[in-house]
């Protein structure tokens, strides 16, 4: 699978993907955060739902993604890309998590969530994000 560019935003992902989708000439492929399964224990922020949690644009047969920063999470413009590692094999996510960790910080440790049984973000020694899921197909 290919390394694609993550790209965060503080509440405009929406604005951003429709430009960049009406600039290329493609769709966006957009879900936001009250589409996801509701959560008990962690309930969304009101007036968060209708914010970006995903969107996609394939753009000359490659993915760029991106992501509203959840309510309360950190936002600095210019740090607001990462690097999104996917792959169909489980042990290849967690070596390559597991290397990149040393030496940087865990982010979120791999996990299962709704969309992957093995998701997880590390920022390594060089202060790269990386994004690491398992596609279980």
């Amino acid at each position: 699978m290919p390394l694609n560019a993550y790209l965060n935003f503080n509440g405009n992902t929406r604005e951003v993907v429709e430009f960049y989708a009406e600039v290329f000439g493609v769709e966006a492929d957009i879900m936001t955060f009250g589409s996801m399964p509701a959560d008990p224990a962690n309930p969304l922020p009101p007036g968060s739902e209708n914010l970006v949690m995903h969107a996609r644009l394939t753009i000359e047969g490659s993915d760029l993604m991106f992501s509203d920063v959840f309510p309360g999470m950190p936002f600095q413009q210019g740090n607001n890309i990462s690097l999104s590692f996917s792959s169909k094999s489980e042990a290849a996510v967690r070596e390559a998590f597991h290397k990149l960790k040393e030496g940087g910080s865990i982010t979120m440790e791999l996990q299962e969530t709704f969309w992957s049984k093995c998701y997880g973000m590390v920022t390594d020694k060089f202060g790269i994000g990386w994004q690491f899921n398992y596609i279980n197909e």
